[in-house]
């Protein structure tokens, strides 16, 4: 059975869009909970539990988290996935489980995740505080790193739309960095492990979503809990979730999140690295910040009393709205456009810009207007 098969069969169907709360994963835990598996491993800010669930026998020891950023939820989504897997009884799933012992955190910042914020409830980016510990879900955290000793470390995230791989004008539908472990971004056996791991990752996805794969910086930052891990002498891995053609819920996105650990520990269960794979990391285009959701060309305005031809971006703002999200548009950018990307381009060809407002697009204002009176923008999208 291929990846994309596993996905359709072991996919969890009470995960779906962007907004997963504690309340959404507690019936899972446990359901999964058969042999006192699932565990508290602390208390976040406002007292909510941080669970951690362990399966398997193996001797590589695997830990993953996911939601240390409270709306990165897509990789969430995936590992449910993949724990439906593992709890499958298939051939995959007991040659895994007797391969490796993973420990799951699948929502470090419970609190973040219902107010749908990146930071926890003490405005703090858990992400910054590797170092500090100044957090509880941060001490959480660190605790079971070292109480667990793992082989292998997997940091989860989803990153914004706004990212593209390189030049291509394709999105980053999955990005993945090995963090540095010193300023001078060394490469030693730990970070080589993690660096050919993703190689041989990358591989695979190539299959399935080809120039949609980026690399993240590797810029030092000994308060990021990645390089922190990797400093410490466990190779890491960090993933990060991204845009796929109109899948602003990330629907696809978590299939290719879900592949991706598929690959990755059928690669290590089976030694499948056995040669120095920098230069095909290295080959695995940089990360850049070249797209915005929407992009409007030759768009004509009057300004001053002066007819001119211009563009303008509008980028979604998530903002969570009486317990439900939502998508608004806003125009973030007016004027050059040349080297950005449109998730959505359209080109007015010197159509007149018309509003509720002065008829002319404003930083900050709603995507919501006129083009020579009879093509409606709503939202950002266009209306028939």
């Amino acid at each position: 059975m291929n990846s994309e098969q596993l996905f359709n069969q072991y996919k969890e169907q009470s995960l779906q869009g962007r907004y997963i709360t504690l309340e959404s994963i507690e019936p899972l835990l446990k359901n999964f909970d058969t042999n006192n598996q699932v565990r508290i491993i602390g208390k976040s800010v406002l007292d909510n539990p941080i669970y951690a669930y362990q399966i398997g026998y193996g001797k590589t020891k695997i830990l993953l988290w996911s939601q240390m950023h409270g709306n990165e939820s897509t990789t969430t989504k995936a590992l449910f996935d993949f724990l439906n897997v593992l709890n499958g009884d298939s051939k995959l799933a007991n040659q895994l489980l007797a391969t490796f012992t993973f420990c799951c955190i699948p929502m470090l910042n419970p609190d973040g995740a219902k107010l749908y914020t990146r930071e926890n409830a003490n405005k703090v980016d858990l992400n910054r505080d590797s170092q500090n510990l100044s957090q509880p879900e941060s001490k959480a955290l660190r605790e079971t790193f070292e109480s667990f000793k793992p082989d292998y470390c997997f940091n989860l995230h989803d990153q914004r739309t706004i990212f593209g791989v390189g030049n291509t004008g394709k999105p980053a539908t999955l990005s993945f960095l090995a963090p540095a472990y010193n300023e001078a971004r060394e490469i030693n056996e730990s970070r080589l492990k993690a660096i050919n791991l993703i190689a041989e990752i990358n591989a695979v996805l190539q299959q399935y979503i080809p120039n949609q794969i980026g690399r993240f910086d590797d810029s030092f930052n000994i308060d990021c809990i990645g390089d922190t891990f990797q400093s410490l002498g466990v190779p890491t891995v960090l993933i990060e979730a991204g845009h796929f053609a109109n899948d602003y819920l990330r629907e696809e996105t978590r299939k290719y999140v879900f592949i991706a650990f598929i690959s990755a520990f059928r690669i290590l269960s089976e030694n499948d690295i056995v040669v120095n794979k920098f230069d095909n990391y290295l080959s695995i285009p940089q990360n850049k910040v070249v797209f915005y959701d929407f992009i409007y060309k030759n768009i004509k305005i009057n300004y001053d009393s002066i007819e001119i031809i211009t563009n303008f971006a509008a980028q979604y703002k998530e903002e969570l709205i009486e317990g439900k999200l939502c998508f608004n548009a806003y125009i973030v950018k007016i004027g050059e456009l040349d080297n950005y990307f449109g998730h959505f381009e359209y080109n007015a060809n010197e159509a007149r810009y018309k509003d509720e407002y002065d008829n002319v697009p404003k930083l900050g204002q709603t995507a919501d207007f006129y083009l020579d009176n009879n093509v409606k923008f709503v939202n950002g999208s266009m209306k028939a």
